[in-house]
């Protein structure tokens, strides 16, 4: 069955765009969570569920998409007009228009861990993971999987330093 859960102590704006899916998936929001104005979950491209731990910050404009699903821990600070987009479309047979190719195969989807802090108009792609305490600098672009502690920056991404 398809639904939204959303905790009570979760604030979510009234300007904020949640759908029910049509698809089967699920959107959880955990405690505490904040959704800002303007933000837009859609469920489309695939049969992932959205995931929320407890203490997200979802900022002004940002969009998740459902794809192959997109799971978020605890404590995480997501900075305003960010993309979390787990799904990709075929493109490759010129002989058929792109939006007619249907979705990609998924990459797995996208994993965010717990403590981590993604910058201003950062996108995520489809196979990203996130592991624990990573800072994503403003406007990078985060596709594969980015280690524990590290601050990243850069379209495409590379690590800068450590954390301490």
């Amino acid at each position: 069955m398809m639904a939204n859960y959303f905790h009570d102590t979760a604030k979510i704006s009234v300007l904020a765009s949640i759908e029910v899916s049509t698809k089967g998936t699920n959107t959880t929001i955990g405690a505490n969570c904040i959704i800002d104005d303007f933000v837009k979950i859609k469920h489309v491209g695939g049969d992932g569920h959205i995931v929320l731990g407890a203490n997200v910050y979802l900022n002004s404009g940002c969009v998740l998409y459902s794809g192959s699903g997109i799971t978020i821990g605890n404590d995480v600070l997501i900075g305003p007009n960010c993309s979390i987009v787990p799904s990709n479309h075929n493109f490759a047979d010129t002989t058929i228009p792109i939006r007619l190719q249907k979705h990609a195969t998924s990459k797995g989807g996208i994993i965010i861990e717990d403590d981590v802090w993604i910058g201003a108009g950062v996108t995520i792609l489809d196979g990203a993971i996130i592991h624990k305490g990573c800072v994503i600098g403003a406007n990078s672009l985060v596709k594969g999987e980015l280690n524990a502690y590290g601050v990243y920056a850069g379209s495409p991404i590379k690590l800068i330093k450590k954390r301490q």
